[in-house]
């Protein structure tokens, strides 16, 4: 088992290859990351995006670093994406993971993915148990296209994130293990990265089956990643382990092992408050990553 770090607390502090990698590398003793694409939006120039590939590369060679895989950040995950009402919406989602699959390609990194995106909430607020199936055949379209798009690039698996909402998919494991089997012909996989966090929510899921054991159940054998992150159960709340809360590292480790999942990356992802001083966010990060290694992993 190894454990990384997803780049999600650098946003709009450590932002360069220079700093996040030093960082990990000699604060947290890490040598495994996920990119964030809150630091790289794949929307800039090209000339612009060259540079920062390039600094990618050089950055972590230097520091000793793996990046596992380039992920949607927050500000992508705010839009609908490829779920959106609108086909032109989805259209220009479509275009901006392509720019970030070829960002993949030139900074190195071998895989990529996220949340898919959200349908549109009724205008009687009513949530429904899944998405039109008009939506999902083109979602499907989609996710075979981009996967041809992808291997183009040289990437050589792409990851899907579930969701604990119901206008997003796949947010149970039956649909993950659809989604999963219709994928099956794809040009290179698609996976899925499970964070731990999502699926303990209740609700969404009745008490009963906000737990991990039925999504490993169902698409274990499929499944690539993991995020782990201290919650309360109660909503997606991304707090490090210096919180309180439910999850229990030990535990996560113990689950994975019995699934056979022992050899799958961990990836602590925590958010701060932009308010919140660097200098606490690092304490904060560097104390929880000295309580996981131990039992997840690490260098």
């Amino acid at each position: 088992m190894a454990l990384g770090i997803n780049l999600s607390f650098c946003v709009k502090r450590w932002v360069t290859p220079a700093l996040w990698a030093r960082l990990v590398r000699e604060d947290l003793g890490l040598g495994l990351v996920q990119l964030s694409f809150d630091l790289v939006d794949p929307l800039w120039p090209d000339e612009v995006l060259d540079k920062a590939a390039g600094d990618v590369r050089q950055a972590c060679a230097e520091h000793g670093i793996t990046v596992h895989s380039g992920f949607i950040g927050l500000a992508h995950y705010t839009f609908n994406q490829l779920l959106h009402p609108e086909p032109g919406v989805r259209d220009a989602a479509e275009h901006w993971l392509t720019r970030a699959y070829a960002f993949c390609g030139k900074a190195g990194i071998r895989a990529a993915g996220g949340p898919l995106g959200a349908i549109a909430a009724r205008p009687d607020a009513v949530e429904a148990d899944e998405i039109p199936a008009a939506d999902y055949a083109d979602l499907v379209a989609r996710l075979e296209r981009l996967a041809e798009t992808a291997r183009g690039h040289g990437l050589s698996e792409l990851y899907i994130e579930p969701t604990p909402l119901r206008r997003e998919w796949p947010w149970t494991p039956a649909q993950a293990r659809r989604l999963s089997d219709d994928l099956a012909g794809a040009a290179i996989p698609w996976r899925y990265c499970l964070d731990w966090g999502h699926a303990i929510l209740s609700p969404p899921y009745a008490p009963e089956e906000a737990r991990v054991e039925p999504w490993l159940a169902a698409i274990g054998r499929d499944t690539g990643a993991i995020h782990i992150q201290q919650s309360d159960g109660r909503l997606d709340r991304h707090w490090d382990f210096t919180e309180p809360g439910v999850v229990d590292p030990e535990a996560v480790a113990a689950t994975l092992a019995r699934f056979g999942l022992a050899d799958r990356p961990v990836f602590l992802e925590v958010f701060y408050p932009f308010e919140e001083t660097d200098a606490a966010v690092l304490d904060r990060v560097r104390r929880s990553v000295a309580m996981l290694a131990p039992v997840l992993g690490g260098e």
